[in-house]
């Protein structure tokens, strides 16, 4: 087997699933294989128990912004019935698919980064930029523990970074997704107060009535949203906003009237709307539905940076350039989801999301994921040509 293939697979085996991530076993695991590359090592306790690690090759011009490579250590859980090999033994099948937790999303990534500068280094390379890594806790669960913190640390501003990749989607064709941009996450609870009773009678401006008015509004829009994504083959679920309704509260007892009733709303905004003129239309919803509707965020992202993909950008100029040179086909998407990057771009970094995965069932959270280890070859090939490209962007303006 590949040295490659072997390092991936014992990083799969280490139990990173949420709600007990072991992160202090990956970031022994990672903080080994940094040493024996010759990379820096450096740990951030960005809040107790979640240790942001750093590992730095050193460039020649160490005053250029650096290229901060970025991925996350913690995996979603797992239903095992489902599973048709142990998701924590990174079983390789006649085909090579790897099967494990976190083989896609997103351990893939980080061991690709680390095998391409294994090579890099043993071809005796060198570059003007500074190359970080950095492998951060709790993506997962919204970062809030993890880059969201760290982006506004003393220790991420000295990694002065220019440019950063970050993880990606696999993609089920020849082509391969590139993020340039993600959707803001609003997640939103509707509450409706009205009058209560007995079960029995016919009581006016019941929690119930408005209620249904605001789920019918909601699911309404919903339904516009995915028929426009339906009706229109160039949209990708990265251009329309998607909305879920999760959770639905209320009640005490089959014969009482409630007085009061809450619905919960995943929604996903992408950068081309007006974040201020739709909540105004949320507010609308809530206000037809009646009095006593009130609604509160309980995350409500506003930032909307996107990252250059012209030409004339001359990050996007060397990443796209390389892929042009190894004739990789891209598709520009806005993420559907979110990712750390969002957090990267709202400091004034740009981000590009990618994990090159071609030829691929996206199965990130899903059961039975793998990834086939040529595709993680492949990977690793292709980090091993953008890595020069990108640490070798000659020095921008503002860098004087």
């Amino acid at each position: 087997e590949d040295p490659s293939v072997t390092l991936f697979r014992e990083y799969l085996r280490i139990d990173t699933v949420h709600p007990k991530p072991d992160y202090d076993a990956a970031v022994r695991f990672l903080e080994r294989v940094g040493t024996d590359l010759g990379l820096a090592c450096q740990k951030v306790e960005v809040c107790q128990g979640r240790v942001v690690l750093i590992l730095t090759w050193k460039g020649t011009n160490p005053n250029l912004r650096s290229i901060l490579l970025n991925s996350h250590t913690d995996v979603v859980p797992v239903f095992e019935e489902h599973w048709t090999y142990p998701p924590f033994e990174a079983v390789k099948d006649s085909q090579g698919n790897i099967y494990a937790r976190g083989a896609q999303d997103m351990k893939c990534v980080s061991i690709q980064y680390l095998e391409a500068i294994r090579r890099l280094k043993a071809e005796g390379k060198s570059f003007a930029r500074t190359i970080h890594l950095t492998f951060v806790p709790d993506e997962e669960v919204g970062g809030h523990k993890g880059m969201e913190m760290f982006v506004q640390r003393p220790e991420f501003r000295a990694l002065n970074v220019g440019f950063a990749l970050d993880e990606g989607l696999a993609s089920p064709s020849d082509t391969f997704s590139v993020f340039y941009g993600e959707k803001s996450p609003w997640w939103i609870k509707v509450k409706c107060l009205g009058s209560p009773g007995h079960g029995s009678r016919f009581i006016s401006n019941t929690a119930a009535e408005k209620m249904h008015k605001v789920i019918t509004s909601f699911l309404a829009f919903r339904e516009s949203e995915k028929q426009r994504l339906k009706s229109d083959s160039s949209l990708t679920l990265g251009d329309v906003t998607s909305l879920n309704m999760t959770m639905l509260e209320g009640g005490v007892s089959f014969n009482v009237v409630p007085s009061e009733m809450a619905a919960s709303f995943d929604i996903r905004i992408p950068p081309t709307v007006d974040l201020e003129a739709f909540e105004e239309q949320v507010a609308a919803w809530c206000r037809g539905a009646g009095d006593g509707v009130t609604y509160e965020f309980h995350q409500k992202c506003m930032d909307q940076h996107v990252t250059s993909t012209e030409e004339s950008d001359p990050w996007w100029k060397a990443f796209s350039g390389v892929c042009k040179d190894m004739k990789l086909q891209l598709k520009l998407e806005i993420f559907p989801a979110a990712t750390d990057s969002r957090y990267i771009r709202a400091v004034r970094h740009p981000a590009i999301g990618f994990s090159p995965m071609n030829c691929t069932p996206v199965l990130l959270h899903d059961h039975n994921e793998f990834l086939n280890e040529q595709v993680f070859l492949r990977g690793i090939d292709i980090y091993a040509h953008l890595l020069p490209a990108l640490a070798s962007v000659p020095p921008l303006s503002t860098e004087g």
